[in-house]
């Protein structure tokens, strides 16, 4: 198929034109039929509520009283709606959100040690190691150089593991793929700070170390790509981060596991190999088939899941406008297809703009659901030309025993009562 959902003029004027009439005329269309044949529509205004007084203007803006909308904490055993206290984990509500932009107090949380309470005027961060000219920067420094802003995803690598073995009916599309989240983040480009500090040629590799009780660290390669893309940051969606997400400093590595993107940060160290912490040996590896543990498997691969309709929840029979997200750690989605039979026939989804690199991507596709059982599922392609795999293809290639870097196509199975539950292809 050819590149139908790139960004230039032609393809803007086709979806404007696709916007007017198929768009309208399809989905809306469908809409339009069923509030009609549903004799909902109103045609005066004794059916529409009356006008009311509001609350007074206030120093912040709160969420309506009716949208309900919260992360769901967990444990280390995948245990959901656990204590705060016992909860490691808390995931974004996707089912709940529009578009790509995940709010900032629904950003996906995963904490070692808590949440430190860090003072931006006592915190430091040290740039050193194989470096010409070693640096302490304040928080303050790194605010009055120049920045930047970029829309990224962040994704744990672990999201999705609760498909590698078996599949829960009870599982939400929030507990298996919520460990995700898009924000614009503001910061200081890498680059330029390991250039400031005089980089020596053979420094291929950086420690980053948070400030965290659980001292936390990865290496991170310095290839041409990360050093480009990377970011000292502290700000996300323009205000300055908030505490469970790095506040006042962290890196960020797009297209790359999460834990990559160091929260809390105080350290860079610069070097010519692997730093081997704890955090790529004991834990951020992968259990291959023959036994062998699978390290520096580092960038978040081509996905996508539908979000809506998908697990727990009732749909109807008649017209639905499927919806879902995709991502790749590798660039730009090149296209979503959609299958209502479980992946024998498919066709292909409607991206909305904008489609970024390394960001979520929201795609859309019309369904009209007549009553019989069906399973649907998405399978996304990214511009580098990798496809979503399915199951079968996944699990041969990491086993069971993998834990992180799960990204098959999610099948949710629609039964005769129009229950909607996580079942494996």
């Amino acid at each position: 198929m050819g590149k139908t959902d790139t960004g230039d003029s032609t393809r803007m004027a086709g979806l404007a034109k696709r916007n007017r009439r198929t768009f309208i005329g399809e989905a809306a269309g469908g809409v339009i039929a069923t509030l009609a044949a549903s004799k909902a529509a109103a045609e005066t205004l004794a059916d529409v509520p009356p006008r009311m007084m509001g609350a007074p203007v206030s120093g912040r803006s709160e969420r309506s009283s009716f949208a309900e909308l919260s992360r769901i904490p967990e444990s280390t055993a995948g245990k959901r709606n656990v204590a705060a206290a016992d909860a490691i984990n808390s995931k974004t509500p996707l089912q709940s959100l529009v578009g790509t932009i995940t709010p900032s107090d629904l950003h996906y949380e995963r904490s070692h040690a808590g949440v430190p309470d860090l003072d931006p005027a006592k915190h430091r961060l040290l740039i050193h190691g194989m470096a010409a000219r070693p640096t302490v920067l304040r928080v303050a420094d790194l605010r009055a150089m120049p920045s930047f802003s970029r829309i990224m995803f962040l994704e744990c690598s672990g999201n999705g593991w609760e498909n590698w073995k078996a599949a829960d009916p009870s599982l939400t599309v929030q507990n298996m793929y919520g460990m995700l989240s898009t924000h614009e983040w503001t910061g200081v480009p890498l680059r330029a700070l390991l250039d400031m500090v005089g980089r020596t040629a053979d420094a291929r590799w950086m420690l980053a170390e948070g400030g965290d009780g659980s001292g936390m660290a990865r290496s991170i390669p310095l290839t041409d790509e990360i050093l480009d893309e990377s970011m000292v940051a502290y700000a996300q969606n323009g205000e300055s981060l908030r505490p469970a997400h790095g506040f006042p400093l962290r890196l960020l590595v797009p297209g790359f596991e999460g834990n990559m993107s160091v929260k809390w940060l105080r350290r860079l160290k610069l070097g010519d190999q692997p730093f081997m912490t704890r955090w790529e040996t004991a834990r951020y590896t992968g259990l291959m088939p023959d036994g062998r543990a699978r390290q520096f498997h580092l960038r978040q691969d081509v996905n996508s899941v539908i979000t809506n309709p998908s697990g727990m929840m009732h749909i109807e029979p008649g017209y639905h406008r499927v919806s879902g997200i995709a991502w790749s750690g590798h660039g730009k989605i090149e296209k979503v297809e959609f299958s209502a039979d479980g992946g024998l026939t498919w066709r292909r989804a409607q991206l909305n703009a904008p489609v970024l690199a390394k960001a979520q991507t929201r795609f859309e596709v019309d369904w009209e659901w007549d009553g019989s059982p069906a399973k649907i599922l998405s399978r996304s392609t990214d511009e580098k030309g990798n496809i979503q795999p399915d199951r079968k293809t996944l699990v041969g290639e990491l086993g069971t025993n993998a834990v992180f870097h799960y990204n098959a196509q999610q099948t949710w199975a629609v039964d005769r009562q129009g229950r909607v539950t996580n079942v494996l292809a």
